[in-house]
């Protein structure tokens, strides 16, 4: 039996170590909200304070089983929370314990924060099977 995980490693920065704070401190009440929900909202990805206390980047990582759209949710509401703007955006990684078909790939994601909204994603397995059927694909 073959086990499937999603990987992404990728820093946020909020702007100031007064809203770094704030966000650990909101991902930290969404994660004990999560203990007894049935669809929690921050899991499968730990959020850490980079250069704390004096630094204003977060680094957003999985834990083996990544929930990359739990990570957008928390980004747009970080953007809505701490009042972000620019461009954020993150790579991630689909692998497998074994050698499987489809079992492996990635993708990335584009978020404008102060529209707090998805600018499009990308995936390595739908662009490879459109380049394969002939379709015109960036490269």
């Amino acid at each position: 039996m073959a086990d499937y995980f999603t990987h992404f490693s990728c820093l946020i920065d909020v702007g100031s170590p007064d809203k770094a704070a704030r966000a650990l401190a909101l991902f930290r009440e969404l994660r004990a909200a999560d203990q007894d929900a049935d669809d929690p909202d921050v899991a499968g990805f730990d959020l850490v304070h980079k250069n704390a206390p004096e630094g204003s980047s977060l680094w957003i990582h999985d834990d083996d089983q990544g929930d990359v759209e739990a990570v957008i949710r928390f980004v747009l509401r970080l953007a809505e929370e701490l009042d972000l703007t620019g461009l954020w955006g993150f790579q991630y990684a689909l692998t497998c314990s074994r050698p499987r078909l489809d079992s492996f790939g990635g993708g990335t994601h584009a978020i404008d924060l102060g529209a707090r909204k998805s600018l499009g994603w990308s995936s390595t397995q739908e662009w490879l099977v459109a380049a394969l059927n002939g379709e015109d694909v960036d490269a």
